[in-house]
């Protein structure tokens, strides 16, 4: 069926006109259609559908043929910390987060500079692994975030807000200071007031409570507070070690879902990563209250552990994608959260399928921002953010199903095009809006001074 647009002056003038591709609509019905035609009028799409349906008086400034390319949405990644590339190839065989570990760079020693460099090398990363929007946390955010959204993405990002003293975390010592919760949560806010809407709608905060054993109780109902009286949605760790579980056991009486419902903060707004640590009490509470799980497939098995996403699902919770610290490959996540929801259930069936992670990494990503009626699929009158994977490759031929080789054998880097807003952002796998190299070689300064004065400590 030929979607038209709705609010035309002249409905078939278009500003871009993609011909012969084969788009991945991921629209309720999950249509896919083959020899396709993607019509773009400003940030929107304006018509989506067969190129044989396409009007004889149809025009457009630009047209762009793409034989053997695969459109799909932008991919939204709701849960990284793009500066923590500075521990790559590290992080990855500690056993443990980066903020609970000693003798490694941490958020707290990193620079104005260094936070900049290390965030746009991150975010770059993404961009041209096709993450249209990415939601991002850790330090030095007033500066990181107009930095990254340079890049032309659509960038979230928040301080962390806590009040334990994260100096002392690596020694397995929880301090909590009511002057760090203030002086984290306040800056959150302004954060909001200046970038939240900004930049055509591109630039956003959720508040980042870092996590239940990192945040007292007291601090997380302020987080409530402020996050009900701005309406912004919150975003945590939660559950994601048993430390922290028994952390919060000892001074709240609670576990960590319990806490979080006892203060407010447990409901359809919360985006919570990892959650792999819980009862069968916890997945319950968890799916009862709606909340989104940033499911983090790959960092979870790195790391030898894996979230209970089928029993989530099953109780109501709802699965997005992120890719944490790891590289920022959202392609790879999606066939990592097939593979381990099939482990969970033991066989194959309908339960867990190609389309399952795909929705998890657009359209299901797209509500955990707010952002569903936006962004998310590629129908008529939504935001044209979209992703154009080049399918003329030895690994993606031959192509009967291309949902099944986009998830099953797909990489980011199969990435050729990317469109945020309307405006092309990657072309023929490069940025148009930034200098990868240059990008790349202050990232690697940023992070050798960075590990010199760890390993100097």
């Amino acid at each position: 069926m030929v979607n038209t647009p709705s609010t035309p002056s002249h409905p078939f003038s278009f500003d871009l006109l993609l011909t012969d591709l084969t788009i991945m609509t991921v629209d309720a019905a999950m249509t896919v259609i083959r020899n396709g035609a993607i019509g773009i009028t400003g940030d929107r799409l304006a018509w989506i559908g067969p190129e044989a349906s396409l009007p004889v008086d149809a025009t457009a400034q630009r047209r762009l043929a793409l034989p053997g390319r695969v459109a799909t949405p932008g991919l939204v990644n709701v849960h990284t910390h793009t500066i923590l590339s500075m521990v790559r190839g590290v992080a990855e065989d500690l056993g443990f987060a980066p903020a609970y570990t000693p003798g490694i760079p941490h958020g707290h020693d990193v620079t104005p500079d260094e936070a900049v460099a290390l965030s746009r090398l991150g975010a770059v990363e993404a961009l041209l692994f096709g993450s249209t929007l990415i939601n991002d946390t850790y330090v030095h955010t007033d500066l990181t975030l107009p930095a990254m959204a340079d890049l032309g993405m659509r960038v979230f990002a928040c301080g962390r807000i806590h009040d334990a003293d994260f100096s002392l975390i690596g020694d397995g010592r929880w301090e909590y200071h009511a002057a760090i919760g203030r002086r984290t949560l306040d800056e959150a806010i302004a954060l909001a007031e200046r970038w939240h809407g900004k930049l055509d709608g591109r630039a956003g905060v959720q508040f980042s409570a870092h996590a239940p054993d990192t945040c007292s109780d007291d601090l997380l109902r302020q987080i409530a507070d402020a996050s009900a009286q701005l309406r912004l949605r919150v975003n945590t760790h939660l559950s994601q070690s048993s430390k922290e579980v028994a952390q919060v056991k000892r001074r709240s009486g609670m576990t960590p879902p319990q806490l979080l419902e006892e203060v407010g903060l447990l409901n359809d707004r919360l985006l919570a990563a990892h959650c792999i640590h819980m009862d069968d009490d916890d997945i319950a509470r968890c799916g009862r209250a709606g909340i989104h799980v940033a499911h983090i497939p790959k960092g979870n098995a790195t790391g030898g552990t894996i979230a209970p996403t089928s029993r989530l699902r099953r109780a109501g919770a709802r699965i997005a994608l992120g890719t944490d610290n790891m590289h920022a490959d959202m392609v790879e996540v999606m066939r990592w959260a097939l593979t381990i929801g099939r482990i969970q259930e033991g066989k194959v069936d309908d339960f867990w399928q190609p389309e399952d992670v795909l929705r998890m990494a657009t359209i299901d990503g797209a509500r955990a921002m707010g952002m569903a009626d936006e962004i998310g699929s590629l129908e008529t009158g939504k935001r044209a953010d979209l992703v154009v994977f080049d399918f003329r490759r030895p690994h993606l031929v031959p192509c009967v199903d291309p949902l099944g080789n986009l998830v099953h054998v797909g990489q980011g880097r199969d990435v050729e095009h990317v469109w945020v807003n309307g405006v092309q952002v990657v072309e023929q796998s490069r940025p148009l809006l930034a200098d990868v190299d240059r990008i790349m070689a202050d990232a690697q300064r940023a992070s050798l001074a960075l590990w010199e004065r760890a390993r100097a400590a």
